[in-house]
């Protein structure tokens, strides 16, 4: 007897611990939050990405800012840390280090943001010292030094964190490796941008560490507004080439720099008699968007400049605006930029293979900063470097496609203010809607309907929104956000349901899910309608501290079609269960005991009697 009453214990013991863990599992058919992981919940692998030698991911799409006439550079904004610091860094393919200033530098600058703190950031690990990296004095940490022509410099250690790439990205924040800087000198100490980020090649390149993460595709285009205007796009990924860009072979072994192979340059339809050489002279030509202006060799400047000079001898040449340097500028063309191409001569590069990337008078000549109506020539001679560097005045308004993976680089010109619209570059892609056969899918964003179809039931209404907001400060706050927007469609609380939440840059993702109240299998057609007009007109006010949020798309679904039997076994089988547990709790409680107080208990001899409790008459 014994013996049965222990298995009768151990079969309990077994019964509770299946309803322990189907109780964690939860029912199937219940809607549950799912909560994804920050790092890799939607991430696929390398090898699930590539299909037929095509790598399917996401591309980082960055707004850029400044000009080059104020700045001489473009920067766009990074975000390093959890949670994020924000920083002004200079777009350069020419450097492959991305650093910012640490706060523990003693030589740096006074620059646009604060500088970075580590000590403010959760996910940040220094780089530790090892035989592949120049050591600190201390040997704990990796160090990096940078050298540029123009006798600044950027120094101090390797870091590594959670980047971010801004709101428009469709690429989640990756962990990447950076450099926190101790010391600059030069122009980079002076400079109003706070630092770099390196587009190069090199392992401590972002594009390398993205690349070989399997995020994003080997390319990454840049787009440089025009004269006037500023600002551009940047897009770290592949992106599909328009079909009229023009490309150009450019031989990663021939130097570490982004090269292509420039033959001949063409002022209004004439050639330059250069020998075709001179362009394939140390680097070869070489494109440099941290480099504000173009540089040629000395021949070939000399033959663009007396070239340009005879095809305007109707303007008055005048000096400069830094009486320092011997610009060639003209005056009378006017204000007009547009108009340029009256006065000034069209240029052309032609490439190795034939194909030619025309230029506007707006990608060699920059503004006059004290003469109305007076520009001057943004092309220079290279000392007696016989290499040619071309800088983004060479790009302004051209999308360029710096296509690693095939070896060459795209030109296509546009307007880079309206990238996005002549690209049909759209947002990230939204969840996926409700696999249901039977549900009625509208895209986003749609307005509300203004009819419903006749004697169509609706018992679910699920919609997708994003949140202005980062995902490490969201997610504390996801049942007050639940509240908020239950009380804004006037919908009981527990009618609302987070279904699903990720990371999307500095925004978040949320699926949500609305039933219908109390027993009720279906909501009415007016209260559906109301509902979604209510979300499609952005009626939904939530408090400042959850930013804006935009509706990426609304789905309504008829009712499940269940008999009274599958809508009640949760609670037939809920109830059963807890009938049994009492039963194998109540068994359980009176088996030990008796155990205990049984003939077979006993008290050695000489054991303590324990202390009886004085309890009050």
């Amino acid at each position: 007897m014994a013996r049965a009453r222990d298995w009768s214990a151990a079969a309990c013991l077994l019964f509770l611990l299946f309803l322990a863990v189907d109780a964690l599992a939860g029912p199937s058919n219940l809607v549950l939050p799912l909560i994804l992981s920050r790092a890799n919940s939607t991430s696929r692998s390398a090898a699930e990405r590539r299909l037929s030698g095509r790598l399917l991911a996401d591309n980082a799409r960055m707004p850029l800012y400044d000009n080059l006439l104020t700045n001489g550079y473009y920067t766009t904004r990074l975000f390093i840390g959890t949670p994020p610091q924000e920083f002004a860094l200079i777009v350069d393919s020419g450097s492959t280090v991305t650093y910012v200033p640490c706060s523990t530098c003693e030589q740096c600058g006074n620059h646009q943001d604060p500088r970075f703190q580590p000590d403010l950031s959760s996910t940040y690990e220094p780089v530790k010292c090892s035989v592949t990296c120049t050591c600190d004095n201390d040997q704990k940490q990796c160090t990096y030094e940078r050298q540029y022509a123009e006798m600044s410099s950027s120094s101090g250690v390797l870091g590594e964190d959670l980047i971010s790439f801004g709101k428009e990205s469709a690429l989640k924040p990756q962990r990447a490796i950076f450099g926190c800087e101790n010391s600059e000198t030069g122009d980079l100490f002076s400079q109003h941008a706070d630092g770099i980020i390196g587009l190069g090649r090199g392992e401590l390149s972002i594009m390398d560490q993205l690349v070989a993460k399997g995020v994003i595709g080997d390319s990454f285009s840049l787009c440089y507004g025009g004269m006037d205007i500023g600002g551009g796009a940047m897009v770290l990924g592949n992106i599909t080439p328009p079909p009229d860009m023009v490309f150009s072979r450019s031989d990663p072994v021939r130097s570490p720099y982004y090269n292509f192979e420039l033959k001949e340059i063409d002022v209004d339809g004439e050639p330059l008699e250069l020998d075709s050489r001179i362009f394939d002279r140390r680097h070869g030509t070489v494109l440099d968007s941290g480099t504000t202006y173009a540089y040629l060799p000395e021949e070939a400047f000399v033959a663009f400049r007396d070239s340009i000079i005879s095809k305007v001898d109707s303007l008055k040449q005048i000096p400069g605006p830094d009486p320092n340097y011997k610009d060639i500028c003209f005056s009378g063309a006017g204000s007009d930029v547009s108009q340029l191409s009256m006065t000034f001569p069209k240029v052309d590069m032609v490439f190795s293979n034939g194909e030619k990337l025309p230029l506007s008078p707006e990608n060699y000549l920059f503004r006059h900063s004290k003469v109305r109506g007076a520009y001057c020539l943004g092309v220079f001679q290279n000392g007696k470097d016989l290499t040619t560097l071309l800088g983004g005045i060479i790009v302004r308004n051209t999308l360029v496609t710096y296509d690693r993976q095939n070896e060459r680089i795209g030109f296509w010109k546009t307007n880079c203010s309206e990238l996005w619209e002549r690209l049909h570059i759209n947002e990230a892609p939204s969840p996926a809607p409700s696999k249901s056969t039977n549900s009625s899918i509208i895209e986003s964003p749609a307005p509300s309907p203004s009819v419903l179809p006749d004697h169509f039931e609706i018992g679910l209404i699920t919609f997708d929104m994003s949140l202005n907001i980062t995902y490490a400060e969201l997610l504390p706050h996801t049942k007050e956000l639940a509240e908020l927007i239950a009380h804004e469609l006037q919908m009981d609380t527990n009618q609302v349901h987070l279904i699903n939440i990720t990371s999307k840059g500095n925004s978040t993702l949320l699926r949500w899910a609305i039933f219908p109240a109390g027993s009720s299998g279906y909501f009415s057609n007016t209260t559906v309608m109301d509902i979604i007009s209510r979300l499609t007109e952005h009626r939904v006010h939530l408090p400042e501290n959850f930013g804006s949020y935009k509706l990426i798309e609304w789905n309504i679904e008829p009712p499940s079609k269940r008999t009274w039997w599958a809508k009640h076994t949760v609670a037939f089988l809920v109830g059963l269960s807890l009938v049994i547990a009492l039963s194998c709790a109540t068994l359980l409680v009176w088996y030990y005991r008796r155990r205990n107080t049984g003939p077979n208990t006993y008290r050695p001899v000489d054991a303590p009697i324990p202390e009886q409790e004085l309890q009050p008459l």
